[in-house]
């Protein structure tokens, strides 16, 4: 079995939606409290960040909606691939979301589940919501910067054909 080089992460999976779908204004780094057969099944890349959310309850946060399917060598013991999973945040950072929380139009959702020096980790990150219009100008944008790219490219080839 090969071995990262320490510092580096292994990316197991991403929130593509997010950037879509919200506007980030923070991220925060979070441990992860994960049964053993959750960690061999995150080890072989199998995790779902697309409908999950963080929340704030009792000074502590958890992440509900991740979906870690079951280790096919576990036991009957699998947890369930669906549940609420605490994060390991200081006090400080677990306010920060709370407040954040309490703000209307913002929530908390993963943007990135991996590994960085053997512990698992998700970035979550506090998001406000997107509008339509929001939306159609970053496709605006992408396209624009897209065919800048095309005639960069084309006009570097320097064909000087006809």
């Amino acid at each position: 079995m090969t071995r990262e080089p320490d510092g580096a992460e292994k990316v197991v999976a991403r929130n593509r939606r997010a950037s879509h779908d919200y506007f980030i204004l923070e991220t925060i780094e979070a441990g992860l409290v994960l049964s053993g057969t959750e960690v061999k099944s995150l080890r072989q890349g199998k995790a779902s960040l697309a409908e999950a959310y963080a929340t704030v309850e009792n000074d502590e946060a958890w992440v509900r909606q991740m979906h870690i399917p079951p280790y096919e060598q576990g036991n009957r013991w699998n947890p369930d691939p669906v549940r609420a999973r605490k994060l390991l945040l200081h006090g400080a950072q677990i306010e920060t979301l709370k407040r954040a929380v309490a703000q209307k139009g913002q929530t908390v959702i993963p943007l990135r589940l991996y590994f960085s020096r053997g512990r698992a980790k998700l970035l979550i990150g506090i998001a406000k919501g997107k509008k339509t219009h929001d939306k159609r100008h970053d496709i605006a944008e992408r396209d624009a910067r897209r065919e800048m790219d095309r005639a960069r490219r084309a006009g570097s080839r320097g064909g000087g054909g006809a």
